[in-house]
């Protein structure tokens, strides 16, 4: 740990000035009339430069090594942070797990490294397949679709099944891909208030009263990532049925890395193999890029391969990635994964506990997403740079990501995180918050 604080540049950020670095949001840059369509992207620019010359721009950082439990970042002004790493989503602590990077290697030598196609031609490799029924297994749901990156399962999912005259109901904190994907489908969607079934209930009765001949896709997350909170997954199912909808659960923060055995808020939840459709990615527990969508029908499954575009337009996943995740997915679902799940738990109980000590707010049940409460995003932007320069990487969430002025911390938590280093975390927030106030004051 010293060692690493030692590496971390001398060079400090320039002192706060007026508060101009300390306003404004990205939301700023999306809208606005114009007929230079540059110009929104060059007054981002501008803003984002003075922000990452005051140091409280935390975001587009390089990693300099492997994202384990202590980690080096370069920031965009060449600054590099070191110290402990709690912003990598390497919930098993896999992705240099020597079973994991010699399956790489043997893919690697096997097939090369490109798939070539897309699954809707010639991209689809053995062992794509043989992961296909192994997921299918751990979900008990037979039918697996494979897709390049988890936001293209998610929104492809949406977008090859509804169509402009179907429904979407949503919960209003699902994942971004979630959301374009209601958004491309059709202009009948239906958010409803996060986590509440009975607004999903008086949704579904109102939408089969007024069109009892389309479609309805109700559509939550099994883990959400800013709030750490899940949804009652077999309320939602039997309203689903009651209603003739679909109800697809996005399982991308919880599938490997909860559950006895690894499966999640539905294992969890006793809906293992219950739900109509699942959906999921394998960049935080399966060290590798790639998502999925399950289901119980062959037919959704190939519906999906020639209908949703990010699919049958995008390459296949690379034999390697496919190789990592069945390695992955193999130590999931051992007794090594159930350590590693044990491990992991005792980290998420220990930051959580010291967090609280510090007499910080934590949102959320217990899972490798750990939000603390943050507060103005003005606040949240110093103390995010002095975290960084006290040795603790972790991410920022501002508006419009979540509310204004609800800005928080992702703090994501490692099986190889001890709750030593937990602690330790812990004291740095609470201090650099205590720091940030008193700074972020004396520029108003």
């Amino acid at each position: 740990m010293d060692e690493l604080l030692d590496r971390t540049a001398e060079a400090a950020p320039q002192d706060l000035t007026d508060g101009a670095e300390l306003r404004g949001s990205s939301f700023d840059f999306l809208t606005g009339p114009g007929i230079d369509l540059a110009a929104k992207a060059q007054a981002f620019h501008a803003w984002a430069q003075t922000r990452v010359a005051h140091g409280v721009f935390p975001y587009a950082k390089r990693l300099g090594g492997r994202p384990g439990a202590t980690a080096e970042l370069t920031l965009l002004d060449g600054r590099c942070h070191a110290g402990l790493n709690f912003s990598s989503q390497e919930y098993l602590s896999l992705a240099r797990h020597p079973k994991v990077c010699a399956a790489a290697q043997a893919a690697m030598e096997r097939y090369g490294v490109h798939s070539a196609g897309s699954t809707a031609l010639a991209g689809n490799v053995e062992e794509a397949t043989a992961l296909e029924a192994e997921l299918g297994e751990l979900l008990r749901m037979p039918e697996v679709l494979l897709f390049p990156t988890g936001w293209a399962a998610g929104f492809g999912a949406i977008k090859g099944l509804v169509r402009e005259t179907d429904h979407v109901v949503i919960d209003q904190l699902a994942h971004n891909c979630l959301h374009e994907g209601a958004r491309a489908s059709t202009p009948n969607i239906h958010l409803h208030r996060h986590l509440d079934a009975d607004h999903v209930e008086r949704l579904l009765k109102r939408v089969r009263q007024r069109d009892p001949h389309n479609g309805i896709l109700v559509v939550t997350e099994g883990c959400f990532s800013m709030d750490a909170d899940s949804p009652d997954l077999k309320r939602l199912q039997a309203l689903a049925r009651e209603h003739g909808a679909l109800l697809m659960v996005d399982v991308a923060h919880d599938l490997g890395c909860l559950g006895p055995g690894g499966g999640g808020q539905l294992e969890l939840q006793r809906m293992l193999g219950q739900v109509d459709l699942v959906m999921g990615s394998f960049s935080k527990t399966f060290a590798s890029n790639g998502g999925f969508v399950a289901s119980h029908d062959r037919a959704i499954k190939e519906y999906l391969r020639f209908y949703a575009a990010p699919n049958t337009f995008s390459n296949a996943l690379s034999p390697v990635q496919v190789a990592i995740v069945r390695a992955c997915l193999a130590i999931v679902r051992s007794s090594e994964g159930g350590e590693r799940r044990e491990r992991l738990m005792r980290a998420i109980q220990a930051l959580r506990g010291a967090l609280t000590e510090q007499g910080l707010t934590v949102l959320g049940h217990p899972s490798p997403i750990v939000p603390v409460m943050l507060g103005p995003d003005a606040l949240a932007r110093v103390a995010s740079r002095e975290m960084a320069q006290a040795g603790l990487l972790a991410n920022l969430v501002e508006y419009p990501a979540v509310s204004l002025n609800s800005a928080r911390l992702r703090m994501q938590v490692m099986a190889d995180h001890t709750p030593a280093l937990a602690q330790t975390a812990a004291h740095i927030v609470a201090d650099a918050l205590q720091r940030a106030r008193a700074l972020a004051g004396a520029t108003h």
